[in-house]
């Protein structure tokens, strides 16, 4: 059974530092030593890059880094932060589909370090009480649905791709509405409608905690709108290995499997919740002694 304080702790994260500051570099010396400040970007909201966040700040401080934090409201934001150099890395990107045109965009001023995770993937998801089993199972049936689907941040690459592919894909621009607004709220929404068993269909991704918190079941995709699986990646400012050449070949290393995942993000998100992500972390560490082993190569 559900909680709000699952849903809570997000919003509680969401709302702090909600606009990207220029934080800048102070670093002179290439990273190669330690003792320089590392800059990680993260919209909190979406826990992936929010545990992925508080796991390298942990490691990274253990070998004698500087870490910051910058919480950033949006993806498109956050990817002019990194483009810029205002920020470091974004240590839990969706360049490959997802996050494809500020790739694109800015593909220039940045660089993929490595991917961590290679098995992410888009979704619509529906209860699973409901009777749809795909996404053409909702053509005709928008009155019960109250003609929504609840999505995430407007900004978002999982909102782009449903509104200008998926929904006409299918046919169903004609009579959905996809409302955006957080991805805390569409949790609040989905959390309401579960309690209660009522109709809803939401957009989601894996890997997320909220696929086994709630229970949903993703929506068969035939025409593959959503796109193939992607990689979770490092990204960062161009340059960014040249200058710190010991942390990229960690993040290179770096590769969490279902399992590792899974139990990182419940960990930070739901076991220890909003305010804790540092003692999750550490406590996570402390049992996958040999992830952290095999960062060295």
């Amino acid at each position: 059974m559900k909680t709000l304080k699952r849903v809570g702790a997000a919003a509680m994260a969401l709302s702090v530092g909600m606009t990207l500051a220029a934080c800048g570099s102070d670093d002179s010396d290439g990273g190669s030593d330690g003792g320089d400040t590392i800059t990680l970007g993260i919209i909190p909201s979406w826990t992936d890059g929010l545990s992925m966040a508080y796991l390298w700040q942990a490691v990274l401080e253990d070998e004698g880094y500087t870490v910051e934090i910058e919480e950033v409201a949006e993806a498109a934001p956050l990817y002019t932060g990194v483009a810029r150099g205002d920020v470091d890395v974004y240590p839990s990107a969706w360049p490959e589909v997802t996050h494809a045109s500020y790739m694109k965009e800015y593909g220039d001023d940045l660089e993929v370090i490595g991917t961590y995770y290679d098995n992410a993937k888009l979704t619509m998801a529906v209860p699973e009480y409901s009777e749809l089993n795909s996404i053409e199972d909702l053509v005709g049936k928008a009155d019960q649905y109250d003609g929504k689907i609840i999505g995430i941040e407007p900004g978002a690459g999982l909102t782009e791709i449903t509104k200008n592919t998926v929904m006409p894909e299918y046919g169903l621009d004609k009579d959905y509405e996809l409302v955006t607004s957080s991805t805390t709220a569409m949790l609040a929404e989905l959390q309401k409608a579960t309690d209660n068993e009522e109709d809803i269909v939401v957009t989601l991704w894996r890997p997320f905690w909220a696929n086994t918190a709630f229970p949903v079941k993703d929506l068969e995709d035939p025409k593959g709108a959503l796109g193939e699986p992607e990689g979770l990646a490092e990204v960062a400012t161009a340059g960014f290995s040249d200058d710190h050449p010991d942390v990229a070949e960690m993040m290179a290393n770096a590769k969490l499997d279902d399992e590792q995942y899974g139990s990182l993000e419940d960990m930070v998100v739901n076991e220890y919740g909003e305010g804790k992500e540092a003692e999750a972390v550490q406590a996570w560490l402390e049992e996958n002694q040999d992830w952290v082993d095999s960062l060295q190569g």
